[in-house]
């Protein structure tokens, strides 16, 4: 049985390497340094920004092409924003009006620019992650819950930010080559 087990996983190993299939999560392009800034926060949150810088860090060191810099000087990318504002209304009430369910809206601005260039490749002005919450009689199990929609928020932001620009910088790069060729 267990021979059985490994020949149908060797199997399935074999057909996704020769179908061509890559993981999306990975850059494979020239060696790239971006120097992430520590992004305004704007919010009453204290050390949200840290936790975003360290969730931002966590995605691109997936990237073995893709280097962080805490200095700009080197830089190839500049990704900065701010973190704009969250907001924590109630969302749904029990039988005595009081409240049972809330909702996280953390809303951010980014760019991500090529500094050699100066082209943008990425700019968002207003973009808003929420996450639903339980609220508890227990205060501090209600701010537990606010915290781990907030660092789910960060999660997802940071994910995104990193697909982006995994979709993003190849393009500048055959933006170059095009460029390099036609001249």
């Amino acid at each position: 049985m267990k021979t059985a087990i490994r020949c149908a996983l060797f199997a399935v190993l074999l057909c996704l390497a020769a179908c061509g299939y890559r993981n999306p999560y990975v850059y494979n392009g020239p060696d790239k340094t971006i120097y992430i800034t520590d992004w305004k926060n704007r919010t009453s949150e204290l050390g949200i920004n840290t936790k975003l810088y360290q969730t931002l860090m966590r995605w691109f060191q997936k990237s073995g092409s893709l280097h962080i810099s805490s200095e700009r000087q080197g830089a190839d990318l500049i990704l900065a924003g701010e973190i704009k504002s969250i907001y924590l209304p109630s969302r749904s009430y029990g039988s005595n009006r009081t409240a049972v369910e809330g909702r996280m809206y953390l809303t951010v601005r980014y760019i991500l620019k090529d500094l050699q260039s100066d082209t943008v490749l990425l700019e968002e002005q207003n973009h808003t992650f929420s996450k639903d919450y339980l609220i508890s009689n227990d205060s501090t199990v209600t701010r537990n819950n606010e915290d781990d929609a907030i660092d789910q928020a960060l999660e997802d932001l940071s994910q995104k930010l990193y697909q982006r620009c995994l979709v993003e910088i190849p393009k500048l790069e055959a933006k170059r080559q095009a460029e390099a060729q036609g001249k």
